[in-house]
């Protein structure tokens, strides 16, 4: 999400600006921008739209100068536009930025600044931190950039030049990717190694906490808060163009599954107080008085989004109470749904213009239901026709197969579901404290499961031959199923189906023969006894059994012919944790078959026609 490069060095500065930019299209952006430093003004040219565009306009402009930074914007706070492309810049045009990532306190910050006479030019978060640095700068530029650190919270990969001190370029990492390509005279950062490639294979991998100082000949890194001299490592890439895109993975899909606990903690930043006590969400424009007064949710999806909002459904009835219903965005409007009373229609799309979701969006709003949509895109159209927004942030998702815009649409679901309860007092204080508190471990445990996913390589070589497969599972686990089921199916080929295990005796026991593989899913504590039940019956028929399950629960071994465990959590919470192996299975049986992964036959990443 978003990509950064910076030059310091002998050599115009622009096209190499450019240039890097264009190996970082593949993150995905909406606007792109460069600001160049001559030695005595800072220059900027930028544009909403693809790079040619920049290209184009600052190609006429001819900005001059041997130090500069550049950037693609995936928009977050504020739509695609001109205004809100980066870099951003001060009231006196002497010190500019880049920035990726997200500034939680940024209302705040930016309401003190404007009360003392801070006009501000765009929409976005960024442009906070570029005026902080002009008001605090006391001379020099590393000093200034610690302060204003201090001042700021989230999470943010930072390059900063000023014109008082052209000689230097900042970069800074807390949380969000950033690296220092290191060349002869010459010296580069950028937000993924692809940007620096062709002029270097020598980089530094900046840490959480790390503030460079890059001159054309030197490179010197220190503790953000400690002032402290650091040394790192200097590493020689091998890796060819296409593998640096990949940060080394073999494919996108795979590097996306990695990114997950990345994507999870950027769709909660800025949305869970300090204290872990509340639920925060100041741009979703829903009251407490108009929250009160919603007597039914619809839920309108498609794809991975529909099962992202059958989990949405059980934890907006658990903690908020109100009744859900769930449809498949291309049934919604052709059924006449009834709308009685006040609505709220909450539409789910990772691209913002799935067709058929946009169509039941519009719908809804002609009965008058209130729309909130969730999405990945700000400046999509299911963004823009919707009266409340949800951002996931998780990232562009490069791989057809959605993992990690899954993983985000449940956070966001668990965010909502919680405010809604916070605002209509419906869940004791304590017990969403607990909630908050397990959601927040969750990207830490989904780190755990793919760090012990050994033995799920051997399980999916062993069924990339297999007819047919089933998942089982009941409540919560039904819908991982399903989502489940699906993976498998979109990247190797194989059928599958998810059944709710409940089911099984009244037709689909039929289907289970001799050496027939399933995958058993029970991470509901108050379901094991009957979820036992329906593994014996499969068994009992001559299934073989993969049992997904809570570490705890040594029980479900004395029941299966495998276990994959993961982490113990909050039942409510178990689908982000439960879907990871379900993902892995479905990735090494394609790859073990030689599919494509990234690109499945027959499908598209965002479907724009009914």
């Amino acid at each position: 999400m978003c990509g950064i490069m910076g030059y310091i060095g002998n050599r115009e500065a622009q096209s190499i600006l450019i240039n890097g930019l264009k190996k970082l299209e593949y993150r995905g952006y909406d606007s792109a921008g460069i600001a160049v430093c001559d030695g005595e003004n800072i220059s900027i040219c930028k544009a909403k739209g693809r790079i040619d565009v920049l290209e184009e306009q600052a190609g006429k402009s001819a900005l001059q100068g041997a130090i500069g930074i550049g950037h693609t914007r995936w928009a977050t706070h504020g739509r695609p536009s001109d205004e809100n492309s980066h870099p951003h810049f001060d009231q006196s045009g002497k010190f500019a930025i880049v920035h990726n990532g997200i500034i939680e306190n940024y209302l705040d910050l930016k309401q003190e600044l404007e009360e003392r006479g801070v006009v501000f030019t765009s929409q976005t978060d960024t442009e906070v931190i570029v005026h902080l640095l002009a008001e605090a700068y006391d001379g020099d530029i590393v000093s200034t950039v610690q302060k204003v650190a201090a001042k700021i919270r989230g999470a943010y990969a930072l390059g900063v030049m000023t014109e008082y001190e052209p000689d230097k370029l900042i970069a800074v990492r807390l949380a969000s990717p950033l690296i220092i390509g290191v060349g002869k005279g010459e010296n580069f950062i950028g937000s993924d190694i692809p940007a620096v490639l062709e002029h270097t294979r020598d980089v530094y991998v900046l840490e959480d906490g790390d503030l460079a100082i890059l001159t054309k000949d030197s490179v010197q890194v220190m503790s953000l808060d400690t002032k402290e001299w650091i040394e790192r490592d200097l590493m020689r890439i091998e890796w060819d163009k296409e593998q640096a895109e990949k940060d080394g993975y073999e494919h996108y899909m795979l590097k996306e599954i990695h990114e997950q606990p990345r994507a999870l903690r950027n769709t909660m930043t800025g949305r869970i107080d300090q204290g872990c006590q509340r639920i925060l969400f100041p741009d979703l424009g829903l009251s407490t008085e108009g929250i009160k007064e919603i007597e039914k949710v619809y839920i309108v999806a498609c794809g991975t989004a529909y099962h992202a909002g059958m989990i949405g459904k059980h934890v907006i009835e658990s903690l908020a109470q109100i009744p859900v219903e769930v449809d498949v965005a291309s049934e919604f409007r052709y059924r006449r749904p009834l709308f009685k009373g006040k609505s709220l229609t909450i539409v789910v799309s990772q691209s913002g213009e799935t067709a058929d979701t946009l169509a039941a969006l519009r719908e809804a709003k002609r009965h008058g239901s209130s729309i909130l949509a969730i999405t990945n895109v700000v400046g999509s159209s299911i963004a823009r026709e919707a009266d409340h927004l949800i951002t996931t942030n998780a990232g562009p998702e490069i791989a057809v197969a959605s993992t990690k815009a899954y993983t985000s649409q449940l956070i966001a679901f668990y965010l909502l579901g919680l405010y809604l309860a916070q605002e209509k007092e419906t869940l004791p204080a304590q017990e969403r404290q607990i909630l908050i508190s397990a959601l927040q471990k969750l990207p830490d445990q989904v780190e755990l499961v793919l760090a012990n996913a050994e033995g799920i390589h051997s399980f999916a070589h062993s069924i990339k031959d297999e007819g047919h497969l089933f998942f089982i599972g009941r409540g919560l686990d039904y819908a991982v199923s399903l989502e489940g089921s699906l993976k498998l199916k979109e990247i190797s080929y194989i059928h599958s189906e998810a059944y709710a295990a409940g089911e099984l005796k009244h037709g689909t026991l039929a289907l289970i023969q001799e050496g027939t593989r399933v995958i058993a899913l029970s991470t509901q504590a108050e379901l094991h006894e009957k979820m036992v039940s329906n593994i014996t019956e499969v068994k009992a028929r001559g299934a073989n059994v993969l049992g997904i399950a809570l570490e705890d629960n040594v029980e479900l071994h004395r029941s299966v012919d495998d276990v994959c465990l993961i982490p113990s959590t909050e039942s409510l919470l178990t689908p982000v944790l439960s879907v990871i192996p379900l993902q892995l299975i479905s990735y090494y049986t394609s790859v073990a078959l030689g599919n494509d992964v990234d690109r499945p036959r027959n499908l598209a990443k965002s479907v724009t026609v009914e």
